[in-house]
């Protein structure tokens, strides 16, 4: 014996009826619905809090990528001055040592070219360091990454000191031929009491 369905619907709904209706005998439950509105409240509070909270992590993650971006253009910057003030070191003992070298009486007048020559190159080569950097630094140089960009600032930084040195020790090298070549003359031509 088959049922239709409509039939067991029926039954269902009238055993429902039937215990529903023992059960308000009983007595309904009450439910304190300031507590559920409070509680929805705060979870509404605590969403918009916890979004506040994740832009706010956001902006901090910019600004940090932002302060690494000025951090890198300071160190790159600072590598720029010091090579800058390298160069300003280099001319002024190229214009004021050279001179002197050259107007001394103890400097042949073949040696003449020859340190010329000398002092030339290494300015030359600071000049040509000096534009590649500038280069470098407004054209983004085929787009070279800060760490890229910040170790070739560095060799040529490193190659400035160098040069530095290197006139220096040129410098020295002929103030010393020059000190020699005038105790030479000062013995030479000395007068002897016999």
């Amino acid at each position: 014996m088959k049922t239709s369905p409509k039939i067991k619907i029926a039954f269902i709904s009238g055993l429902f009826l039937i215990l529903s209706s023992r059960t308000a005998a009983q007595g309904m439950p009450v439910y304190d619905n300031t507590n559920f509105i409070s509680m929805a409240k705060s979870l509404l509070e605590s969403a918009k809090q916890t979004t506040e909270l994740l832009k706010t992590v956001e902006f901090l993650q910019e600004q940090k990528e932002r302060i690494e971006i000025v951090s890198n253009a300071v160190r790159q910057l600072k590598a720029v001055r010091d090579m800058i003030r390298n160069n300003e070191r280099l001319y002024a003992l190229v214009r004021n040592d050279l001179r002197d070298i050259l107007n001394s009486p103890y400097i042949r007048p073949e040696e003449i070219e020859r340190v010329s020559n000398s002092f030339n190159a290494i300015i030359e080569s600071a000049m040509s360091d000096m534009e590649f950097i500038n280069e470098i630094l407004l054209s983004g140089h085929l787009k070279l990454t800060d760490g890229e960009r910040m170790k070739i600032i560095r060799e040529r930084e490193q190659q400035s000191n160098e040069m530095a040195a290197e006139i220096e020790r040129r410098t020295q090298r002929y103030r010393d031929i020059i000190a020699f070549r005038e105790m030479q003359n000062k013995i030479n031509n000395r007068e002897t009491n016999y």
